[in-house]
């Protein structure tokens, strides 16, 4: 076999680019220079001085979060997979000479944007650009929700109750590097005898695109239902709504009916009252809607299944999942 040479190259990104359909439309279609004022935001309070590294360009970081997002990738995972993936690579922006950004100046940059607020503007520019290209929320709405565990902290029983109520134990203040390490929002559920600490991604995601349309994050004790009124998408060109049982309930239904919205969400089945056999084959058909090749992800982004959307950072949406853009903390 023979030295490949550079059309050889160029041909293989070429190759790369038609397995990951998603990530050339995005490039192609999305003009991502319009996005580099809001994200120099993140950067109002530069340093004074210019010795040291440079600065990495801002909208390469931006495009590593969209990645993170359409793969449901953690911080870390995230770095491996730029550098693993030429088609990952491409789309970021980087040439196989660059060194690729960590994961530390991942979350560092996520919390910039936090810090500036600009993660709302950022949002509605970018479902402007994703209507402009004819991708309207079309089809109907999928409802889900999914658990973002975060590391877990290790306090006292005494730190853990003035969280709890909303205050800060005594001395956190007066110690910003170890308050930096703490998630003041995440909380304790257990699901399926299992106990999680974390967050949970609730979104909305419209069935012809697979795009999340709406999302919300929350600390991972808040049941799924209470984030519906939320997450209901009225520009949506179809009435459909699907969910699991997680949703079902008069009051629900009420809602629902309210908003003009036609219910398939499926419902619950209990000891002695089984499931009718319309009901399983509403439960069937919301498990294989054209979305299950996703599952979370953030406004406009295509989610992906049974990831956690990356929303890893206290209450953030673009991480752990642009949904991890804007922290809860």
């Amino acid at each position: 076999m023979g030295q490949r040479g550079f059309w050889d190259e160029q041909q293989r990104v070429a190759k790369l680019q038609e397995k990951k359909p998603v990530l050339k439309r995005l490039s192609d279609s999305i003009p991502w220079d319009k996005f580099q004022p809001i994200l120099d935001q993140g950067y109002a309070q530069d340093r004074k001085s210019n010795a040291g590294r440079k600065r990495i360009d801002p909208l390469i970081l931006f495009k590593m979060l969209v990645l993170q997002q359409l793969f449901n990738l953690s911080d870390d995972e995230l770095e491996f997979q730029v550098n693993d993936r030429r088609s990952f690579e491409e789309f970021v922006g980087l040439g196989v000479m660059n060194n690729i950004p960590d994961a530390t100046t991942v979350a560092l940059f996520r919390e910039r944007l936090r810090k500036a607020g600009v993660i709302e503007e950022l949002f509605e520019m970018f479902e402007a650009y994703l209507r402009s290209q004819g991708l309207q929320a079309r089809g109907g709405q999928i409802i889900d929700a999914t658990l973002v565990p975060v590391p877990k902290q290790r306090n006292t029983r005494d730190e853990n109750k003035e969280i709890k109520a909303g205050r800060l134990p005594e001395g956190w203040e007066e110690n910003p590097d170890r308050l930096r390490q703490k998630d003041l929002d995440a909380r304790w559920v257990k699901k399926n005898g299992i106990n999680y600490f974390g967050y949970k991604n609730s979104i909305c995601i419209d069935v012809d695109h697979g795009f999340i349309r709406r999302y919300a994050i929350t600390p991972a004790n808040i049941h799924d239902s209470q984030m519906l009124p939320r997450l209901l998408d009225p520009e949506n060109e179809h009435d459909y709504v699907w969910a699991d049982s997680a949703y079902s309930g008069e009051c629900f239904e009420d809602l629902l009916s309210l908003g003009r919205f036609e219910s398939l969400i499926h419902d619950k089945g209990a000891r002695n009252h089984p499931l009718s056999a319309a009901a399983k084959d509403l439960k069937s058909l919301l498990k294989n809607q054209p979305t299950s090749q996703f599952s979370t992800g953030i406004s406009g982004f295509p989610a992906q299944k049974d990831g956690s959307a990356a929303i890893r950072a206290a209450n953030s949406p673009i991480s752990a999942s642009l949904a991890s853009l804007q922290g809860i903390g």
